[in-house]
């Protein structure tokens, strides 16, 4: 693997540059000698941010976590690149696709899936029209993360989520 580390904000010391050779070091077995993997550290106020960007044949594995300490969101990223590979795999594996970038030995060999997607509770209630300034407001109520309610305006299934930053997101259907 070519592992490319830039910093925006942020020196980029022997150290955290030995910190991110040694974790994302560990996905060496997964992909061929002459991946790519593009790393950029950031600092801005408090928020110590990793991006990892790995383009494969197909598609791009990339993984961005946020921490008050740049070592622990180092430690995030490659917990969460290594899921992210375990499903691309099985992807790959299901569609026999060309392992492109990927090691024979990863893609032939059968690792226990871990995380297999299982419905586990079902909920039906009623949705009365509302804007989605109201829905946001609701959303905070209950304390979750993303809100599902039929939009006043348009009188379609609309979807209300929280971004990073206490800013909100809107999904609308396209037809």
């Amino acid at each position: 693997m070519k592992i490319t580390i830039s910093g925006k904000n942020i020196d980029v010391t022997e150290g955290l540059r030995a910190a991110v050779q040694d974790k994302l070091g560990k996905l060496e077995r997964y992909f061929t000698p002459d991946t790519e993997v593009i790393v950029t550290l950031s600092v801005e106020k408090e928020r110590q941010k990793i991006e990892v960007t790995i383009p494969v044949k197909g598609g791009i594995i990339r993984s961005e976590q946020v921490s008050n300490d740049m070592y622990v969101s180092i430690d995030l990223v490659e917990e969460v690149i290594e899921r992210q590979l375990r499903k691309y795999k099985t992807k790959i594996v299901d569609k026999k696709q060309e392992s492109g970038n990927f090691q024979k030995a990863y893609i032939e060999n059968d690792y226990m899936e871990d995380e297999e997607i299982r419905i586990i509770r079902s909920k039906k209630f009623g949705m009365k029209p509302m804007f989605p300034e109201d829905a946001c407001v609701q959303m905070e109520l209950l304390g979750h993360n993303f809100y599902v309610f039929r939009n006043a305006e348009t009188d379609e299934v609309n979807v209300v989520y929280k971004r990073k930053g206490n800013t909100y997101g809107l999904i609308e259907p396209e037809y």
